[in-house]
């Protein structure tokens, strides 16, 4: 079921909301949160009933490992292993195994016919946020209070399917309280208008690039010749259609969260407005950023062993990171890539400082922006065949005419993407205009400081016309919702 569908916003989210907030009025904690639950499992079946069966041992199997950890403290490290080993053990069979086989039986010569796996929705995210809370736990020996709260925290349906993937400091003492009292109105006012962004930014402009990206890789896949201007094309439409698909999913869910009274991470903060790959990769997948360097990054050793050390532990991190995004070879080049990019990045850093001044940052936006549009080319080719075709005639040397050539690109094309690349660039994002109080890179608010009051920037005679303009052009293209990108990661 996809947020940005007619079965999920007129068939399922309603009745989910009502009866929630029913149960909430009533004082019916433990219900309203069994509710959630009974409602998420939904959600996640509606694809593929089948694997409802996995995501729930796995969920049963790691709050068990976790009670362990805190009653046995003496044997804590052991129970950590085992659980460490079940999850990726269980990612690796399912997201890995056919690459593997795939990759020895191409290097060896050898024919093995091994049974496709299907992938099980969203078993990344639930994994890394399984795996984390583990290791939470294992540092304080201090497990989640009750299953019922552990199951919300890891199945809630606005972030089930692609995140955030969210720490359990920010989460599990908002479930705790979940299902008591009348909520304020503010959540449902900014919940509603964010929601209503995130699904504009998906459906109006990600799908409609979609429309121009495709057609330009699936042309350099099978051995079509692209101009310079179209190859161009096809990397900056894909480009913005990631980012509005995958921005819009994560507005979306921050969203649907706040109807419930719950307050989602930021996921994302205007990447594209970033000056260099440091700052890229604290604007971009914030929450994928934040675990890959607390159970990564750190845990290498981080910048305490000295530069080359260093350098080393980022590059490990990003390959790491990559292989997290899809089980292939232009997914693990992807993350070396930007590995190798940050090692440029920090370098430059410690050598010349960091530049100031308008020049500079314009600079380091056009050197930052072109990088990891080229980097993005080997995240969307299907083989290194389409994407070194596109990069090939990404490069400005003169070309001989060819018999088979891709149609030239429209001009009303190119105007869409000058336009929607200003728009992630000059504007401000909703989470910006909507003054949302969870902090990026901590959970302090949700550790017991009092989280400030949400306030909506805009008047309302503006909100309400852009909103229900926005809403509209979004309702229209429902009946053929285009799938999150993210979904298949």
């Amino acid at each position: 079921m996809l947020f940005g569908s007619l079965e999920f916003l007129f068939g399922f989210l309603p009745p989910v909301l009502i009866i929630y907030h029913v149960l909430r009025l009533n004082d019916k904690a433990v219900l309203a949160k069994s509710w959630l639950v009974a409602a998420s499992l939904v959600f996640y079946g509606w694809w593929k009933i089948s694997y409802v069966p996995l995501m729930l041992i796995s969920i049963g199997a790691n709050y068990a490992i976790s009670l362990l950890i805190e009653k046995k403290p003496r044997q804590s490290r052991i129970y950590l292993i085992i659980g460490l080993i079940g999850n990726l053990g269980l990612l690796g069979y399912y997201k890995y195994a056919n690459f593997f086989t795939s990759t020895v039986s191409a290097i060896a010569g050898l024919d093995w016919n091994a049974r496709h796996i299907l992938l099980p929705l969203a078993i990344s995210f639930f994994t890394f946020q399984q795996i984390a809370y583990l290791v939470e736990v294992y540092k304080e020996k201090k497990a989640a209070d009750s299953l019922l709260d552990y199951s919300l925290f890891v199945m809630f349906f606005p972030h089930l399917i692609a995140g955030p993937i969210t720490h359990h400091k920010e989460m599990l003492p908002q479930f705790k309280n979940a299902g008591r009292g009348k909520l304020s109105p503010a959540f449902f006012s900014t919940g509603a208008a964010v929601l209503i962004l995130g699904l504009a930014k998906k459906v109006v402009v990600a799908d409609t690039f979609a429309l121009v990206a495709n057609p330009i890789f699936a042309a350099a896949e099978h051995g079509v010749h692209l101009s310079f201007s179209q190859a161009w094309l096809g990397a900056l439409a894909y480009t913005l259609q990631l980012y509005y698909d995958f921005s819009g999913y994560s507005d979306m869910a921050i969203g649907l969260g706040l109807l419930f009274g719950i307050r989602l991470p930021v996921n994302f903060a205007s990447p594209y407005k970033s000056t260099s790959i440091i700052e890229f990769w604290r604007r971009w997948h914030i929450t994928l950023s934040r675990f890959l360097r607390q159970y990564l990054y750190i845990p290498f050793g981080g910048n305490r062993k000295g530069p080359a050390r260093r350098y080393l532990n980022l590059f490990l991190t990003m390959l790491l990171g990559g292989l997290w995004h899809g089980a292939g070879w232009t997914f693990i080049i992807w993350g070396g890539l930007h590995g190798a990019y940050l090692i440029v990045n920090h370098g430059w850093r410690n050598a010349f400082g960091v530049l100031e001044g308008v020049i500079a940052r314009c600079l380091g936006w056009c050197v930052t922006f072109i990088a990891v549009v080229l980097a993005w080319v080997l995240f969307r080719a299907a083989t290194f065949h389409g994407a070194l075709a596109i990069l090939g005639a990404m490069v400005p040397w003169p070309q001989a005419a060819h018999a088979a050539s891709a149609a030239p690109p429209s001009l009303a094309a190119w105007v869409g993407v000058i336009v929607a690349l200003i728009g992630s660039i000059a504007l401000p994002n909703a989470l910006e205009m909507a003054r949302y109080p969870v902090a990026i890179a901590g959970a302090e608010e949700a550790e017991g400081a009092p989280l400030r009051p949400l306030q909506w920037r805009l008047s309302w005679v503006f909100t309400g016309v852009f909103l229900g303009f926005i809403g509209a052009l979004a309702l229209a293209k429902l009946p053929d919702p285009g799938i999150f990108l993210y979904f298949n990661f």
